[in-house]
């Protein structure tokens, strides 16, 4: 890989790890918002309706989710990072080969390769979506 190859990686990285920041902030407001309340007319945080309760709740577990997603996000870009600055990136963590320029495109936080990151989620040790596949 060549050293403007590794900073076009970079910037990407950096690109998308600045993205995810501000959407996690705004995630980390919509989860821990309370629902009902002054904001809604009503002098209690408690929606009115069963329905109303019912959504907000999924709302917030939504919210709750996509946050774990982005900041496991966030993790594997870091860690994509210290493998640049190591001289490892591109190179799968489990079997040593050169990742594809076309995964690293799509996915360039990912740490294996195709054939390595399909086998560790057929063996349930890629327990999420994440990492590129």
């Amino acid at each position: 890989m060549t050293e403007s190859e590794r900073e076009g990686y970079r910037q990407k990285l950096d690109a998308l790890a600045t993205r995810l920041r501000g959407d996690y902030s705004d995630l980390s407001k919509e989860a821990l918002r309370r629902v009902g309340g002054e904001a809604s007319g009503n002098l209690s945080n408690t929606p009115f309706h069963t329905a109303d309760l019912a959504t907000d709740n999924f709302e917030q577990e939504m919210s709750v989710s996509l946050l774990e997603n982005q900041g496991q996000i966030l993790d594997d870009i870091a860690a994509a990072t210290r493998r640049l600055e190591s001289g490892t990136y591109g190179q799968c963590e489990l079997c040593g080969k050169e990742i594809p320029k076309a995964r690293l495109q799509a996915t360039p936080y990912t740490p294996y390769c195709i054939d390595c990151a399909r086998k560790l989620e057929a063996d349930g040790a890629l327990g999420r979506m994440a990492t590129g596949l």
